[in-house]
């Protein structure tokens, strides 16, 4: 065996020098390209103590894994030493001497394997951890949103972004990682190590690498384009199977199928070519690596057999070499692997960057003691609201003022802005002119959390959850189990309740697909009124029942003590005979307000608005 004492200095550096620059090499182009992947830098520096120990984990494998080679060139030569020159006495020592160098390769293996095991026991279980912390984030970043944000994102793109994007950065985070560190690591030991066996073998042993980063620098430009394309792709795909799974009913009435079935192909192939192109594009790398780890073993035997010729190395350090250039192979064909992550993770990173840059509308405001105790007033002053997505002015100069603890109907023809007020009132949207004043408190200062905490909301749009008739009841967290029998009564479900087989417990589908129309809207009624509140809004919440039941459910809500302001939208009028107040709204505006009895006397557009639903319900 021979050193580096017996060696030329200047073959020395020059290894060092091929793989730092090929170490630089790589960093540079990894570096342009992760600039979305350094704001996970913060998941990094909160499990810094897991990732170094990792990282220990990683260098002492490495180490126990490049002394097995060192143990064969010693078994190696003492063989050849003993065929040069074989005695009785040589051929006992032999077999203690390959006994004991099988015995500590298996150690070293045995070794290696151990911190191998905790190196993954480290590193990938973090990459996990940051996983669940990044899909947390998401998801709550999804939570604060108004709804404006739901209208301009498609719910495919939504879940695209938190399930595929996410795994895409997992895998960054964990193989990725373990992989990059481990590859490093075991440059550096075997590169330190074969310089040290011979300076001259190892820099003709390394003379391919250059050609690698070149390689790689091709591959990973084409990669960081094709994997975007793809993520872009794969959104559309998601969004197209989740509009055609939630509207089956609608694609199956009108017959549907073969176009939803021929875009989804469409769509389909697209995803399909994309990714037969990316794949292409890896396909192209690894044989490379595979012809590069040829060469440098080829290279490695002839050199060396030259050296063994003229007596400057031993045949021991010739397996010895193979065995470390064999040994740099995964870890060489792995940076192609590694770089199409990267790429991947960088696209997947962007989309989910952007989605969290937008502003979380539930974090502004403050929340305020005047209004957790007794009903509220509420006053519009000069509103005006146009929604931004289509351009259409569904609120101008709204001007009107609740009173505390009163119940107000809200009427007017489709299209007035009756729903558009519910949603300003609950900061689902923002107002782009006047003020809203809850208790004579601007509502742009009030906390949303505590603001929604407040008030009761049924929509005009009814959403049930897959899930009992319970759960769906008791669905607001401060809900309480005790007054389930009381919410059943007043939305008169009491009488259909045991037609259920299951009663509460009955699982009502998805989206409530078992139950009725009106079922559906008395139990989000139900739903509304198990949390404690000091304004409850009912959007049109009855349209689905008969009017006898309609009368038996109102009169129920108006049992109740006065504890609570009450905003009844409606377009059956007979509604506003029982209310303290009524606004009539059109184009935007309160074109009338009054009692009942006031709006009837003055014959105006309230009076032809009412008689002209008589006479439409006595049609029908």
């Amino acid at each position: 065996m021979y050193s580096s004492s017996t060696a030329n200095q200047s073959f020395l550096e020059k290894p060092n020098e091929a793989s730092q620059q090929t170490i630089q090499t790589l960093d540079c182009i990894l570096l342009s390209q992760m600039k979305h992947l350094f704001t996970l830098n913060k998941y990094l520096y909160k499990y810094r103590r897991q990732l170094i120990l990792g990282m220990i984990f990683v260098v002492l494998s490495n180490i126990f894994r490049v002394l097995q080679p060192q143990a064969i060139r010693h078994a190696l030569d003492t063989i050849v030493l003993y065929l040069n020159n074989p005695t009785q006495e040589g051929s006992v020592l032999l077999r203690s001497n390959l006994m004991k160098f099988g015995l500590l390769v298996l150690a070293y293996a045995v070794l290696m394997g151990i911190f191998m095991y905790f190196m993954r026991q480290t590193i990938i279980v973090v990459s996990r951890w940051i996983e669940y912390d990044l899909r947390k984030v998401i998801f709550n970043h999804y939570l604060q949103q108004d709804n404006s944000f739901f209208r301009t994102h498609r719910t495919g793109d939504l879940m695209s972004r938190i399930s595929e994007d996410v795994n895409k950065v997992r895998m960054y985070l964990g193989p990725v990682l373990l992989y990059g560190i481990n590859l490093v690591a075991l440059f550096i030991v075997v590169i330190f190590t074969m310089v040290q066996v011979n300076p001259k073998l190892a820099l003709f042993t390394l003379l391919p690498l250059p050609f690698l980063s070149a390689i790689i620098y091709w591959v990973s430009n084409k990669i960081n384009v094709k994997s975007e394309h793809i993520q872009i792709q794969l959104a559309k795909l998601t969004s197209l199977a989740q509009e055609a799974f939630s509207g089956i009913r609608v694609i199956k009435s009108y017959a549907a199928e073969k176009y939803w079935n021929e875009e989804m192909d469409k769509q389909a192939s697209e995803q399909k070519k994309l990714s037969l192109s990316l794949a292409k594009v890896d396909a192209l790398f690894f044989p490379s690596m595979f012809l590069l780890i040829g060469i440098s073993t080829l290279i490695t035997i002839y050199i060396g057999g030259l050296n063994v010729y003229d007596g400057h190395v031993t045949t021991g350090n010739i397996a010895e070499f193979v065995i470390y250039v064999n040994m740099l192979t995964w870890p060489v064909s792995a940076i192609g692997w590694c770089a199409s992550l990267i790429q991947q993770a960088e696209a997947s990173q962007k989309r989910i960057n952007e989605f969290l840059s937008h502003p979380s509308p539930a974090k502004v405001g403050n929340e305020h003691e005047l209004l957790t105790a007794g009903p509220w007033e509420i006053e519009f002053e000069n509103v005006a609201f146009r929604y931004p997505e289509s351009g259409i002015q569904a609120i101008q100069n709204l001007n009107f003022k609740i009173k505390s603890g009163s119940r107000v109907a809200v009427v007017g023809k489709t299209g007035s802005g009756k729903s558009t007020l519910t949603e300003l009132l609950l900061k689902f949207q923002k107002a782009d002119h006047g003020k809203i004043l809850i208790n004579h408190i601007p509502i742009e200062n009030i906390s949303v959390l505590q603001l929604r905490s407040l008030i009761s909301f049924t929509p005009q749009d009814v959403f049930l959850f897959s899930d009992t008739i319970q759960n769906n009841m008791l669905f607001a967290p401060e809900s309480s189990p005790d007054s389930l029998q009381r919410i059943t009564n007043l939305a008169s479900l009491d009488s259909e309740l045991p037609q259920f087989k299951d009663g509460y417990q009955t699982m009502i589908g998805e989206r409530g697909v078992s139950l009725s129309g009106g079922q559906k809207q008395r139990v989000s009624l139900a739903r509304a009124l198990a949390k404690p509140f000091r304004l409850l809004i009912l959007d049109d919440v009855l349209s689905a029942v008969d009017e006898h039941t309609e009368r038996h459910i109102t009169k129920a809500i108006f049992s109740l003590q006065n504890e609570f302001t009450t905003i009844f939208i409606t377009h059956r009028l007979e509604l506003c005979k029982n209310v303290d107040h009524v606004f009539v709204m059109d184009e935007g505006s309160v074109v009338e307000s009054g009692t009942f009895e006031s709006l009837m006397h003055n014959e105006s557009y309230f009076f032809k608005l009412y008689h002209a639903n008589l006479e439409e319900e006595m049609t029908v």
